[in-house]
């Protein structure tokens, strides 16, 4: 494997562990469940995406060819993430679930 690999490999690793680590850490500070949505969602996508794309480049390197179940989690990731996130906040607007007070933007209220 070159050095050009594993540094790729790492970087990737180091991306979507921070990604999914603030997305973790917002999940657990933000103050309402619209921005609560926000972070969870990007960890997912971007977070758990840059590290099965390591796993992906890490085992093609290796001569065992491109798994494509790693490739269809991530294209599922990318699929469904966005999708649920809508579909949740959507609900939530229809239900009237309250906003913290300097909360930008709330167009369903009027």
């Amino acid at each position: 494997m070159s050095q050009f690999t594993e540094y790729a490999i790492c970087l990737l690793l180091l991306t979507g562990g921070a990604f999914t680590l603030i997305g973790a850490i917002g999940l657990a500070r933000l103050p309402d469940f619209f921005t609560r949505l926000h972070g969870p969602t990007k960890a997912t996508t971007i977070g758990v995406g840059a590290i099965v794309v390591s796993s992906v480049i890490y085992f093609s390197t290796l001569g065992k060819g491109i798994g494509v179940e790693e490739i269809l989690v991530v294209v599922f990731l990318f699929m469904t993430a966005p999708v649920s996130a809508n579909f949740l906040a959507k609900a939530a607007m229809h239900l009237k679930v309250k906003t913290t007070d300097n909360t930008r933007g709330q167009p369903w209220d009027q």
